[in-house]
C-alpha cells in the first residue's frame, strides 16, 4: 500500500514498517518506563549525595560501569561522552575499548562482580537475576550495591533517553539519521 508521509513523498507501507525493525539500539518505548527512570533517581538524591562524601563507589569505578551499561545499551552519547571523560581521569585506551567493546579485561579484582553484574543488569532491561543481584549485596554490602544500582540506573537514564532521541531521528528521516 503506497501512502504519503508529512513532506509529501510517496512511500511504501511495507518498508516504513521494515524501517522500525532496523533500529536495533535499546530506547524507551513509552514515556511512563522513562517517569519511573526518572521518579527512582530522583528519590534517592540524598544517597547519591552521600556517595561523594563516604566514597562508596569511586569516581573511576563509577565511570567503568558506566562504560559496561553504554557497550550494552549503545548510546554513542553517552559512548564519546564517556571515552572523553575516562581519558581525562587517566584510564588507558585499551581498558575503554575493552569496556566500550563489551569486554571486561584485567578488571581490579575487587570490581569484578560488579561490571560482571553490570553488563547482565543492562542486558536484562534492569531485571537482573536474584541470584546474581545477592552476590552483588553479599560482596559489597548493602550501602554499596545499591549505590551501584543507582548508577546503573543513572547511566541508563542516559543511554536510553539518547538513544530516543536517535530513534525520533531515524523515524523523521526516513532512516537516514540516527543510527
Amino acid at each position: 500500500m503506497i501512502s504519503f508521509n508529512f513532506w509529501g513523498f510517496r512511500r511504501n507501507r511495507s518498508k516504513l514498517q521494515s524501517m522500525k525493525n532496523e533500529f536495533r539500539k535499546r530506547y524507551y518505548h513509552n514515556p511512563l518506563s522513562f517517569l519511573i527512570d526518572i521518579f527512582f533517581l530522583m528519590t534517592r538524591i540524598p544517597r547519591i549525595i552521600r556517595n561523594k562524601f563516604r566514597g562508596w563507589v569511586s569516581p573511576e569505578f563509577q565511570e567503568r560501569l558506566m562504560m559496561a551499561v553504554t557497550a550494552v545499551n549503545g548510546c554513542r552519547y553517552c559512548n564519546y561522552y564517556h571515552t572523553w571523560l575516562a581519558l581525562r581521569m587517566g584510564f588507558e585506551r585499551a581498558e575503554i575499548e575493552n569496556l566500550l567493546g563489551g569486554e571486561v579485561r584485567n578488571p581490579e579484582p575487587e570490581e569484578l562482580t560488579a561490571l560482571l553484574y553490570a553488563q547482565h543488569w543492562a542486558e536484562q532491561n534492569a531485571k537482573p537475576d536474584p541470584e546474581l543481584r545477592e552476590k552483588l549485596y553479599i560482596q559489597y554490602g548493602r550501602d554499596r550495591a545499591r549505590m551501584i544500582e543507582i548508577v546503573l540506573r543513572m547511566i541508563r537514564l542516559g543511554n536510553l533517553s539518547g538513544n530516543s532521541y536517535d530513534y525520533l531521528l531515524f523515524r523523521l528521516s526516513g532512516g537516514r539519521w540516527g543510527l
